[in-house]
């Protein structure tokens, strides 16, 4: 499978049967999608800058709350949880996404606002690659998400939802991140590409252009 970030938590995510996109975003928001198409498109949460399916072509089937969903032989499960860490009283809901495609689980955890509880975890199980807010607001930060890796355990972390050039919205660099994690800053790449054999060992952290 292969893995392109299109800015702030959209992700492209192409697999041998299907490709998936999460959280659209508007042209306002500062990326853009340019001529983007999915077979499935997943929805967090309702926020503008995480539901404009409509600039994604294709004709894909929206996915936008928990549940279990089989689609052209991919698997994704919604998990619920909240925007906030107030039991979702300021943002409302989120959802959290395992999708499992090409034999590799793949977790978006959208605008989590919270480290996850006990059953969560377990829900949230055997993740290889994570998807993880870390710009703060009502989001994880630098300290929260590096609390939610050491929950799941995943093999790949990718960070999402933060400061960029690009951006018109206030968000924490994911430099505070890196230094709260007391990693050096990777390379950013364009495109990641795995399967169940490449993935690393342990926790490792990419970035990838937008």
């Amino acid at each position: 499978m292969d893995i392109n970030w299109l800015g702030h938590s959209c992700f492209r995510i192409r697999g041998k049967q299907a490709t998936i996109v999460t959280d659209p975003f508007p042209p306002d928001l500062g990326y853009t999608l340019g001529k983007t198409t999915a077979d499935i498109v997943t929805v967090s949460h309702q926020h503008h800058s995480h539901s404009y399916d409509k600039g994604i072509g294709g004709d894909p089937r929206v996915i936008a709350g928990p549940g279990e969903y089989e689609i052209k032989g991919v698997m994704i499960i919604g998990i619920a949880t909240f925007h906030d860490a107030d039991g979702g009283k300021i943002k409302g809901k989120n959802t959290v996404y395992l999708i499992e495609i090409d034999g590799i689980t793949v977790c978006h955890l959208g605008d989590l606002g919270h480290v996850l509880t006990t059953e969560q975890v377990e829900e949230i199980d055997d993740v290889d690659m994570l998807l993880l807010p870390v710009g703060g607001g009502f989001t994880l930060n630098a300290a929260t998400g590096a609390e939610v890796i050491r929950q799941i355990e995943p093999k790949v972390v990718i960070p999402m939802h933060y400061k960029t050039p690009a951006l018109k919205r206030e968000l924490a660099p994911v430099d505070s991140f890196l230094k709260e994690m007391g990693i050096e800053r990777p390379a950013s790449q364009p495109k990641l590409s795995f399967n169940p054999s490449s993935l690393p060992i342990s926790t490792q952290v990419f970035l990838l252009d937008y």
